[in-house]
């Protein structure tokens, strides 16, 4: 079974979360509804921004380790690269 690398935010260059998830859609949706994470409850994430898929959960879960050891200006960056308007990319996952 695959698994998701995902970026949420609050808004452009704002709040940003980095999370695995198995079934990025369902997960998603959780964050959105409150539900999905202490922290993007508190700081009201719940745009997704950036995802990377991978085939196999352990490889997804090793890249979101490495991402959160990343500087905050290089996930930006990754972000804008994908997403250079910060649009809500749920809407247009095909999942």
């Amino acid at each position: 079974m695959g698994g998701w690398v995902y970026i949420m935010t609050d808004r452009p260059r704002g709040v940003l979360y980095v999370g695995v998830a198995a079934d990025l859609g369902a997960r998603v949706y959780q964050h959105r509804q409150g539900i999905g994470s202490a922290f993007c409850k508190r700081y009201g994430l719940k745009t997704l921004v950036w995802n990377a898929r991978h085939e196999r959960i352990e490889e997804a879960i090793d890249h979101e380790k490495r991402l959160k050891k990343w500087r905050r200006d290089w996930k930006i960056r990754l972000v804008e690269e994908m997403n250079p308007d910060w649009g809500d990319l749920y809407e247009t996952l095909n999942l």
